[in-house]
């Protein structure tokens, strides 16, 4: 049996939507104890071929299964209730009215969440199946990761010739998804005294380099004082942005806001012999090779944030072709 989403899945607090109505709630209560399907009809007795696709689907291979003296594996008891693609006649309308109902509430999307059997006796091939389901509970408005919705209960009497032999109980959630969220804003650099002068290069579309003014080493990223020779001074060079994918990994998981996996981020060496982290745009993350060739570009992000990133070069070449075309015209 699994856990009950009413308690495991919900999350009132700040974020849970305007509450419908309360008339709503009791019109969804009012088809609690109706019929759903009355006196219908496995469309097949239960058989050998099913209860064998079953077994070797679930890797199930307990002799009770097989043989001439073989039973329906318990959990298949849903199985010879279900009514295919053409559905039961013996169907009511009272299921269909109630989700029309949260239809109309703005719950227009339904998922799975759990069931509870009880086997009373086994089912053996030959035996005929007749069951009758109820409405038995429609709850309260739930907020869940999902979306906003409520929790319907059916339950479903199995018998054999007029004996009970199962009882299935089945919870689907109807709910209202969540809207799509805005994408968070990019995550803003950390400037400090030792960097302030590389993002404002950024900033004026030059990716500056320093450099060291004892030993002319360059340097990246920004450092206060030089490795080389631990001289304190130093100037810059602007890059020519032009460079290789030194190396690059994907990103799957974790997921992170304004993010979306997957994505290479690439390790880029540039001409002038410094790495940089960044990403390449553009190309998709399966296509992304060591060695390939990228020129640098600049991207703003939510209007406010300017990032160096890179471009296969050929594609930079052509888009560069195509705006002089297109400004010579």
């Amino acid at each position: 049996m699994a856990d009950d989403p009413d308690t495991l899945r919900t999350r009132p607090g700040a974020d849970d939507p305007v509450v419908p109505p309360p008339d709503l709630l009791t019109r969804l209560k009012s088809y609690e104890g109706h019929p759903a399907a009355v006196s219908a009809v496995g469309k097949d007795p239960v058989n050998l071929p099913m209860i064998r696709h079953w077994c070797e689907a679930l890797g199930d291979a307990h002799p009770a299964y097989a043989g001439p003296d073989a039973v329906a594996p318990p959990t298949m008891l849903q199985a010879w209730t279900m009514g295919g693609l053409s559905g039961h006649t013996a169907r009511s309308s009272s299921y269909d009215e109630l989700l029309a109902l949260l239809d109309e509430s703005g719950c227009t999307s339904v998922v799975a969440t759990d069931c509870e059997q009880e086997y009373l006796r086994p089912l053996r091939p030959g035996d005929v199946i007749t069951f009758d389901t109820v409405i038995e509970s429609v709850s309260g408005r739930k907020t869940t990761k999902l979306g906003t919705g409520h929790f319907v209960t059916t339950r479903t009497d199995v018998r054999v010739g007029g004996s009970l032999v199962g009882t299935h109980r089945f919870r689907i959630l109807k709910y209202a998804p969540v809207a799509a969220m805005k994408t968070p804003p990019r995550p803003r650099p950390v400037v400090n005294r030792d960097n302030a002068g590389f993002w404002e290069g950024v900033e004026q579309h030059r990716l500056l380099i320093q450099r060291c003014t004892a030993c002319a080493a360059l340097r990246f990223p920004w450092l206060p004082g030089c490795a080389h020779c631990g001289g304190p001074d130093w100037d810059t060079v602007e890059a020519s942005g032009e460079g290789t994918v030194y190396s690059y990994v994907v990103m799957h998981h974790p997921p992170f806001p304004a993010f979306d996996p997957p994505y290479a981020v690439v390790l880029v060496e540039l001409a002038e012999g410094v790495r940089i982290i960044s990403n390449v745009v553009g190309t998709p993350y399966d296509k992304v090779r060591i060695g390939m060739p990228v020129r640098l570009v600049f991207q703003a992000y939510d209007g406010e944030l300017t990032l160096p990133v890179f471009r296969a070069a050929e594609e930079a070449a052509a888009e560069e072709a195509a705006v002089a075309e297109e400004a010579a015209v």
